[in-house]
C-alpha cells in the first residue's frame, strides 16, 4: 500500500485543477478561432455571391446560374452555422475555465498557508474538501457536453497520458517558495 500525505493530496488536486482549467482554456481558444475563421469564410462567399449577382443583373445565363449556385452555397453555409452554433461551446469552455482559474487560485493560497503553517488540521481538511467538492460542480454542471469535455475529464483525472502530474507541472503556477523543484531541475 502506498502512502501520500495531506500536502501531497492538496498538490495533485491543484494538479487537476490546473489540468481542467488549461483543457477548457484551450477549448474555448481552439473553438473561438475556428469560430471566426468561419464568420470570415461566410463573410467572404457572400461577398463573392453579391459581385457574381451583380455582374448576372446584365450578363447572360451562366451568369445568372453561378449567381443563384453561390446563392445557395451561402444558404447552406449560413444553415449550416446557424446549425452548428459553436459560439455555446466557446462560452461554456470559457466560463468552466473562468471557474477553474478561482478554484486553482484558492489551492494556491491554501499550499502557501500550508508551507508558513498558518493553518490547522481540520480547517485544511475542510478547505481540501470545500475545494474539491467546487472542482466537481465546474466539472459535472458547468462543462459543455462536448468531445473536448471529455477528453479535458479525462486528462484532469489521469494526468497526461495516464501518468499523473507531474510536480514540473504544478510547480509551474506556484511561486519560487512552494515549488517542489528548482526551474534548473526540470520535469521528474
Amino acid at each position: 500500500m502506498f502512502q501520500i500525505t495531506l500536502s501531497d493530496h492538496v498538490r495533485l488536486s491543484f494538479g487537476s485543477a490546473l489540468a481542467a482549467y488549461e483543457g477548457h482554456a484551450q477549448a474555448a481558444a481552439k473553438l473561438g478561432r475556428r469560430n471566426s475563421y468561419s464568420k470570415l469564410a461566410l463573410l467572404g462567399l457572400s461577398g463573392v455571391a453579391t459581385v457574381v449577382s451583380a455582374v448576372a443583373v446584365q450578363g447572360g445565363y451562366g451568369w445568372q446560374m453561378a449567381a443563384a449556385i453561390l446563392t445557395a452555397a451561402v444558404f447552406g453555409s449560413c444553415a449550416m452555422y446557424i446549425g452548428v452554433n459553436q459560439q455555446l461551446l466557446v462560452y461554456g469552455h470559457r466560463a468552466s475555465a473562468a471557474k477553474l482559474w478561482v478554484i486553482c487560485e484558492k489551492y494556491r493560497a491554501l499550499l502557501a498557508e500550508m508551507q508558513e503553517d498558518l493553518i490547522d488540521l481540520p480547517s485544511l481538511q475542510s478547505r481540501r474538501n470545500a475545494l474539491l467538492t467546487e472542482s466537481a460542480t465546474v466539472i459535472e454542471q458547468a462543462a459543455p457536453d462536448d468531445r473536448y469535455t471529455y477528453e479535458i475529464a479525462r486528462e484532469a483525472l489521469s494526468g497526461s497520458g495516464g501518468g499523473g502530474f507531474p510536480d514540473a507541472l504544478i510547480d509551474r503556477y506556484l511561486p519560487q517558495g512552494l515549488r517542489k523543484q528548482s526551474p534548473a531541475a526540470g520535469p521528474s
